[in-house]
């Protein structure tokens, strides 16, 4: 009896457990710790919905219109940021299967790629993931390889597609990365 009610009770747990770890912003993964050690300059930026409520107090919002303070609600409402920039010294550092394990994570039933651009023979290209729950953007993944730069975007929580482009530049989130997707999100 005991050996029934133990496993039993341990998938009653896990499963909120790996729920509630959905929406939690990943540790950094030993890929991305690889591609720090051999690039020549490192940006990290990793804000909890704490950290980007706080945040948001600064911004640099242009009086109270409209659109200052609906990014501002919807900073509110996110549940965390994770940017990673990377630069390179030489051309091509990483390698596709670099960015493949990078992409894997985002291979869920809960994700779904909207974006997949690639240069044959070539480890560059950009890539936009989307999580969708009843309709509505719950999330937003962006992989942005350059020959010599990768940048990657991971924005979690309710997200206005219409005030996408003004998280540019804020909280670490690189303006061109966030331009590309909106882009090819609005295509």
């Amino acid at each position: 009896m005991k050996f029934v009610i133990l496993p039993t009770l341990f998938l009653a747990l896990a499963a909120p457990l790996a729920a509630k770890a959905q929406d939690q912003l990943p540790a950094p993964s030993p890929i991305e710790k690889s591609l720090a050690a051999r690039a020549e300059h490192t940006t990290e930026v990793t804000l909890d919905r704490n950290m980007l409520a706080f945040a948001s107090k600064f911004m640099d919002a242009k009086g109270n219109d409209k659109d200052s303070q609906a990014v501002k609600q919807m900073i509110q409402g996110l549940q965390g940021v994770y940017v990673r920039e990377y630069e390179f010294a030489k051309e091509h550092s990483y390698t596709s299967d670099d960015l493949d394990a990078l992409r894997k994570y985002f291979e869920s039933s809960e994700w779904s790629p909207m974006v997949r651009e690639r240069t044959k023979g070539i480890a560059t290209g950009t890539d936009v993931y989307v999580k969708l729950v009843n309709g509505q953007m719950q999330g937003l993944f962006v992989l942005d390889a350059e020959d010599k730069e990768l940048s990657l975007v991971l924005i979690l929580g309710p997200i206005d597609i219409d005030h996408l482009s003004q998280l540019g530049g804020n909280f670490g989130i690189p303006k061109d990365a966030v331009k590309k997707a909106e882009k090819k999100v609005t295509k």
